[in-house]
């Protein structure tokens, strides 16, 4: 097959700006015998507009809107319609550029109507998705617990504490239990080693007479520093 004026060893010239590119820059084309097109992909990219932009024009009467230039490094959110740069924008794997369409503002505030509309509100959506009970089976299991802190006694808990071994839902506890648990890793071996420590490194306060007290030294530690 004769090789075309427009064509070089892997390169192709561009009819429409005159450009030599490699093939790969090209748009496919699967009835020419190299499966590339005569414009590359900016070129054919400006023709698909610009016949769009005619088409609707003929058929409907009215001009295609045409998007606000964007500088490089910057996206124009949908929802605000205000330009910002990508890092004002959440990361998106999915996405050709690594980040989201709405900017993070939007994004929230768009995630946060999508989880009062479908789940009542952002902690029924919480408690669903993590540990697959909601709002009305914890305020049943608190008060259950008398509506205090299943270890401490604190009154209005509200943290689920689960077994993260199983995921099954153990109780509720207050927010210094629930943390204390999880520094521990819900090891008993832990919490017992720490319960002998107290037990041997804290000074008691006994009471030796009506009104008087004596510290007790502890098996080890240090004494006590006198408060000032």
């Amino acid at each position: 097959m004769p090789r075309r004026l427009d064509d070089r060893d892997g390169e192709r010239r561009c009819r429409d700006c005159g450009a030599w590119k490699p093939l790969a820059e090209f748009c496919a084309n699967s009835r020419r015998p190299d499966g590339r097109g005569s414009y590359c992909k900016p070129c054919f990219n400006a023709r698909s507009k610009a016949s769009y932009a005619k088409r609707i024009r003929e058929q409907h009467g009215r001009d295609v809107r045409q998007p606000p230039a964007v500088p490089d490094g910057h996206r124009r959110c949908p929802a605000c319609g205000v330009t910002k740069v990508l890092e004002d924008f959440p990361r998106n794997r999915s996405g050709r550029s690594g980040y989201g369409r709405y900017c993070k503002p939007c994004h929230n505030a768009k995630g946060k109507e999508s989880r009062t509309r479908l789940h009542g509100g952002s902690r029924e959506y919480h408690l669903r998705r993590r540990y697959g009970v909601g709002q009305k089976e914890f305020d049943e299991l608190l008060a259950e617990q008398g509506g205090v802190c299943a270890i401490c006694g604190t009154p209005d808990p509200q943290h689920l504490d689960h077994d993260h071994r199983t995921g099954w839902v153990r109780g509720i506890l207050c927010f210094n239990c629930n943390g204390g648990l999880g520094q521990f890793r819900d090891d008993q071996s832990r919490l017992a080693e720490a319960i002998t420590y107290l037990r041997g490194t804290t000074w008691q306060r006994v009471l030796i007479h009506p009104g008087v007290y004596q510290m007790c030294s502890p098996t080890r530690g240090r004494p006590p520093s006198p408060r000032s």
